[in-house]
């Protein structure tokens, strides 16, 4: 019965194994994927809203002049425009995909102002007047209403609903965004550079040059409102260490330089307290605070940000991450294995027990290990006793 179990078990894993391995095989036979039809950028129609036509753009220039170079430099990918109609009420929606979310993210910091409010669409909104802006994976959606009611909101989740979908791998945003002090910080005031154009566009405080945005930075600036003024904190991500300890070094010797830097200093550092600037660098992320708070608040802020390298996804919809998939995968293999091992454990009850039961009924021990059988052979020489037979003669006496 061992033996059976060991077979029964050994094949499911041979079984499990060889799904687990069809993927790889296939990837190395270099099998193409099944062919998806692409989903558009935009919907022809959503929560009764339905659109004349959807225009594609060729190019940032198209899709939007002023703000072209920056959208370069956040890798915008495509874009396209849509007037929606519904019971004589107009929409119109400029939707711009970017190749990944930190593009996506950094454009829609550079086109929502300070002074928006908080909406709930996408992974983050914020509305002005009758304009709702928000984005959502790779995708920024620029809504202009001509009149904003109760329903608006829930009408753009909708069509958030029927974007297409971006992979965990491109949904991700930099480690800054997650170590972001969130105390006392100001909402909807974040700003995400990833050159000089787009640096600013968004008003950092520091000139570009400074920054050091050929090296590879990027850029994230936030207002606070400290108990004793208004603060703001620059944050700055170099590719290396070695790269941040440079910068760290050329920024404190422009910040020290005060009226004889070079170049002059912007409007947001002769407007702050020469005594509360500072500059921290924790790993590859350097740190500069400035503003109008008093020295003590201001080092009591910057000293909250403790870089860490884990990336934070954001949500993607309901596509699958690599990570889910291998847990799928391994979960499956297990429960063939235990399926396997079950199966195997009853088939060697039942076989067993029913040789056993076969093996009682004909009045044998239960296994064979109890029942010694052989071949006995008299060798004791002795011959049997004969009878003679009736019509033989015997002499007498």
């Amino acid at each position: 019965m061992k033996r059976w179990i060991w077979a029964c078990v050994c094949a499911a894993m041979l079984v499990a194994g060889g799904v687990a391995q069809k993927p790889a095989d296939a990837a190395k036979k270099g099998a193409p994927a099944p062919a998806v039809a692409a989903k558009p950028l935009l919907p022809d129609a959503f929560a009764g809203w339905v659109a004349d036509e959807v225009k594609p753009l060729a190019d940032a220039s198209a899709a939007d002049a002023a703000n072209a170079a920056a959208l370069k430099e956040y890798a915008l990918t495509d874009a396209a425009t849509a007037a929606y109609k519904r019971d004589g009420a107009t929409l119109t929606v400029r939707a711009l995909r970017f190749h990944d979310a930190t593009g996506a993210f950094g454009a829609y910091s550079l086109y929502r102002q300070n002074n928006w409010a908080k909406e709930k669409v996408g992974s983050g909104a914020a509305s002005f007047h009758d304009r709702v802006l928000f984005w959502q994976g790779n995708i920024v959606i620029d809504a202009n209403f001509a009149h904003v009611n109760a329903m608006s909101g829930a009408e753009l989740r909708e069509l958030a609903r029927q974007l297409p979908p971006v992979s965990d791998t491109l949904g991700a945003l930099p480690p800054l965004i997650g170590n972001l002090p969130q105390k006392d910080l100001e909402t909807h005031t974040t700003h995400y550079a990833l050159g000089q154009v787009g640096y600013l566009a968004s008003g950092g405080v520091l000139p570009a040059s400074i920054v050091g945005f050929e090296q590879g930075a990027e850029s994230l600036t936030a207002n606070y409102s400290l108990s004793s003024g208004p603060a703001t904190l620059t944050m700055i991500d170099y590719p290396t260490p070695q790269l941040a300890m440079v910068a760290e070094a050329r920024i404190r010797a422009y910040l020290q330089a005060g009226a004889k830097a070079q170049p002059a200093w912007t409007k947001a550092l002769q407007d702050s307290d020469t005594a509360s600037l500072e500059v921290l660098r924790s790993g590859p992320v350097v740190v500069v605070v400035s503003g109008d708070a008093i020295p003590k608040e201001s080092h009591r802020l910057i000293e909250m940000v403790h870089f860490d390298a884990d990336v934070m996804a954001m949500p993607a919809g309901n596509v699958e991450s690599e990570t889910q998939k291998t847990a799928k995968l391994l979960m499956g293999i297990a429960a063939l294995v235990i399926i396997g091992g079950g199966a195997a454990i009853l088939l060697g009850f039942f076989l067993g027990g029913g040789r056993a039961l076969y093996r009682i009924a004909r009045g044998k021990p239960a296994s064979t290990m109890y029942e010694a059988e052989f071949i006995r052979i008299d060798l004791t020489g002795n011959a049997p006793e004969v009878e003679p037979s009736a019509d033989k003669q015997h002499p007498k006496g």
